[in-house]
């Protein structure tokens, strides 16, 4: 039977129908033999980590992906701080921030460029050293950097994350102003009032930085303003390990999933970006294959279809997508082929390659194949063939348990071998001694 489930996320797989193709979606249109031969020898069905229609970024899916409430998340910041090596205390404040180019229109700032060009690293350090620290009114305001122009403001004092972001994200709109969320209270009114004196103040001090006197010597846009986003703060949060009984890992890149491994207690493992998405994949799953002896979880992650959709470029969606799917089929055979392998294939919502939205609120397709798996009539991997497969319209934390069913370790409802029983079965019992102690 299955000890162990590797689960492939294919990051923003799923989309909408687009002229471009024919009517159909980047997953349909795109040939994916090897994807298709695991959905017709597997169960399928639909995935959406929270509700139809709704439209989740990859933090708040995973997740529910890994069983967490909504309730439990705690903010998009925290996790990219915890990715960036910080260790936020309790009840400090973590904003993801950047830097970007915004114009003064009748006293208010509209975003110009989200993302100017870059500056070289040295001149990057250079900005984010000239507006790193700022105190007001007892809340310290701090600014790490990551990557880029890319970094996260952590904020000490008596301070909320119940504060609204100041990136409007898309070029042309005006920037928000940061206030404290309907109902928050105090805490949030004086973080809200403190970041906006920071923002002011890093706006003050990139004006008259020597970098963009260079770059408007070169007729380069000016990199003057701060955006935050996302704030959030360390709480309550069962490990992965803990609530399923089971010792994860994730194969996946980038801060954030550094961030979400930490908070969840799944082991990281090695998973290089190389420019070729393919190549990248076939790796992670060749470390999946190593590590199934060691982990019951093996989260393999890849972010390509995503930015690719983010290009709004259907045909290039379509080209990732057809890279991914040769990935398979060169280093996931043995996977397939292991009889102790239930291997799961998804993505963590939708992402159009075409129009305005950001992310989509379409659910994406979901196989499991392994041992004991229901075969559906299901030939193809794709948004709408999955609609019709044995395993319905699976949603938000329902995936681990389903997992857990592959896996032949469901818990029975009501069983209680432990006092806080995890969702698998055997829980850690302590063994029945006969003789006193």
């Amino acid at each position: 039977m299955p000890r162990a489930c590797v689960l492939l996320v294919l990051d923003g797989l799923g989309d909408r129908s687009h002229a471009a193709l024919g009517g159909l979606t980047p997953l349909q249109a795109a040939a994916t033999p090897h994807l298709d031969a695991i959905a017709a020898a597997g169960a399928n069905g639909l995935y959406h980590a929270g509700f139809p229609g709704q439209a989740l970024p990859s933090e708040n899916a995973h997740f529910a992906m890994f069983g967490a409430s909504p309730e439990e998340f705690p903010g998009r910041g925290y996790l990219e701080a915890l990715g960036m090596g910080l260790s936020p205390a309790p009840g400090e404040v973590c904003l993801l921030a950047h830097f970007c180019c915004a114009v003064v229109e009748d006293g208010c700032l509209r975003l110009f460029r989200d993302k100017p060009e870059k500056p070289a690293p040295e001149e990057a350090a250079s900005l984010f050293a000239a507006v790193a620290a700022f105190e007001h009114q007892g809340v310290a305001v701090r600014l790490h950097r990551d990557k880029g122009l890319f970094g996260v403001v952590t904020m000490t004092g008596d301070v909320s994350p119940e504060v609204t972001d100041t990136n409007p994200m898309v070029d042309g709109l005006f920037l928000p102003e940061p206030e404290p969320m309907t109902g928050a209270g105090a805490a949030a009114a004086r973080t809200a009032r403190a970041l906006r004196a920071y923002l002011l103040f890093a706006r003050r001090m990139l004006a008259a930085h020597p970098v963009n006197a260079a770059r408007a010597a070169a007729g380069l846009a000016p990199i003057n303003a701060l955006v935050t986003q996302r704030a959030g703060m360390a709480g309550p949060l069962p490990r992965f390990g803990a609530r399923f009984g089971l010792r994860p890992a994730s194969v996946a890149s980038g801060t954030l999933f550094r961030g979400i491994a930490e908070a969840l207690g799944f082991d990281l493992l090695p998973a290089r970006d190389t420019g070729d998405p393919g190549a990248d994949l076939a790796a992670r799953l060749e470390t999946a294959r190593a590590a199934v002896a060691d982990y019951d979880f093996l989260h393999v992650h890849t972010k390509a279809p995503d930015e690719a959709a983010h290009t709004k470029d259907p045909l290039a969606k379509k080209a990732v997508i057809e890279a991914l799917d040769a990935a398979v089929g060169r280093a996931a055979g043995p996977l397939l082929a292991d009889p102790e392998v239930l291997f799961a294939v998804t993505a963590d919502h939708s992402t159009p390659s075409s129009g305005p939205l950001i992310h989509g609120g379409e659910p994406v397709p979901l196989c499991l194949h392994g041992p004991g798996q229901r075969v559906d009539a299901v030939a193809r991997f794709d948004e709408v063939s999955a609609a019709t497969g044995c395993l319905g319209f699976v949603r938000g934390t329902q995936l681990p348990y389903l997992i857990l069913n592959g896996l032949e370790c469901a818990r029975l409802v009501g069983i209680r071998d432990t006092p806080d029983p995890p969702a698998c079965y055997p829980g850690p019992v302590r063994p029945f001694r006969v003789e006193e102690s």
